[in-house]
């Protein structure tokens, strides 16, 4: 099998994960240290998992972070039929919709992991989802940005299904636009790989099949991006031209999130 797998130098003590009973993968983007010398300030954006199914103590634990919007990345259905509530917040839908790769359960149900697939056909299909959240799914996560820039957007936390490849993807736009270094970008991703307690993933395949499909890849990541540096020319311009972060709208995002 192909191997994606590299394991980056990562700033100690991070990523800042928040501990809840009955969910996994939450946790604080800030404290990733910039280009620039600077931090990436706590208590502002968080990245999560579908926080379905919570206990009390949970909701008391949202509720100390003060969450005033919840950004939804699930697809239509998804969202629709099992919707995630903060008490509040507002929340806002911005579907990606589950293709092959983007939704655990969508990859069953379309008869994907069939006795035919290989673990390697399974990483090709997830290496072309990410190349479209990156290319085609790019006003999702532009109106993601917008809330981050909005006066009362913020703190937020956004949101997919396990909180691995869409908020993944999500996160790494977050970062390199606040100018983390892209080993700090990859540690962050990697780390859904022992925060992420698969509590919601129990399928019937193979298990070679599940390592593929139920963990964060670095190859992954990097082919979004590759994807974005040959539509785009550079990160800098996709960015701009696709995220709608231009000098200004940059320097006011790092102004509010950079310490």
């Amino acid at each position: 099998m192909l191997s994606l797998w590299c394991k980056p130098r990562m700033s100690t003590g991070l990523p800042n994960s928040i501990h809840l009973e009955n969910a996994s993968n939450l946790r604080d983007l800030g404290g990733w240290p910039t280009s620039e010398g600077g931090r990436v300030r706590a208590g502002l954006i968080f990245r999560a998992p579908a926080l379905l199914q919570l206990s009390d103590k949970d909701r008391a634990t949202l509720a100390d972070l003060g969450i005033r919007t919840v950004c939804d990345l699930r697809g239509q259905s998804e969202g629709t039929s099992r919707p995630v509530r903060i008490a509040g917040a507002r929340h806002e839908h911005f579907p990606i919709e589950p293709s092959v790769g983007g939704s655990l359960r969508d990859i069953l149900r379309t008869g994907i992991a069939t006795g035919d697939t290989t673990p390697d056909h399974m990483m090709a299909l997830m290496r072309d989802a990410y190349q479209a959240y990156a290319l085609q799914s790019f006003t999702q996560y532009r109106s993601l940005f917008a809330l981050m820039l909005a006066d009362e957007g913020v703190p937020l936390v956004f949101h997919c299904a396990a909180g691995k490849d869409r908020t993944g993807f999500g996160a790494a736009l977050i970062l390199t636009a606040l100018g983390v270094g892209w080993d700090d970008v990859v540690a962050d991703y990697l780390a859904t790989n022992r925060l992420w307690r698969r509590e919601s993933a129990v399928f019937d395949m193979d298990q070679p099949l599940k390592d593929v499909l139920l963990s964060a890849h670095t190859g992954l990541l990097v082919a979004a991006f590759a994807a974005i540096k040959g539509a785009y020319g550079s990160v800098d311009a996709y960015l701009e031209q696709a995220i709608g972060l231009g000098p200004a709208e940059r320097s006011a995002l790092r102004a509010r999130y950079i310490i």
